[in-house]
């Protein structure tokens, strides 16, 4: 069965969290790590990697924290999955790479996969955080 990691799973809480704060007010790691009990430094590494991709903004400061970088029906649950992976999410692991594996030539099955992957992109790619939030 298909399943997101803890991380991507901890990103989404993460920037649901920040989507529903009031306008203006900033969500910190210390907060959303206890809102959900989930470790600090987990959090804290899921926020760092979602705020390089541009996906939400760091403001520093004794009142700082975390805010979304656009609203959040223009941030797609695909941005924030490779985000947090670094890669787009795969169904198997020929699929990851440009060598494919060595049973590649007897495969009958890789190409309809891959056509259940990219349906799989296009979903994750069209739903939005709003739709979640």
């Amino acid at each position: 069965m298909l399943k997101l990691s803890r991380r991507v799973e901890y990103g989404l809480m993460a920037v649901q969290h920040i989507a529903h704060a009031q306008p203006g007010a900033v969500s910190t790691a210390k907060e959303i790590a206890k809102a959900y009990n989930i470790p600090y430094e987990l959090v804290a590494k899921v926020l760092q990697r979602l705020a390089k991709a541009g996906i939400i903004v760091s403001q520093q400061g004794v009142y700082g924290g975390y805010t979304l970088a656009k609203r959040s029906d223009e941030i797609t649950i695909f941005s924030v999955i490779r985000a947090i992976e670094g890669a787009d999410p795969a169904l198997m692991p020929c699929a990851e790479t440009a060598e494919g594996c060595e049973l590649e030539k007897l495969c009958e099955i890789k190409n309809p996969l891959m056509k259940i992957q990219s349906r799989l992109v296009n979903m994750f790619s069209s739903m939005t955080v709003s739709e979640i939030a």
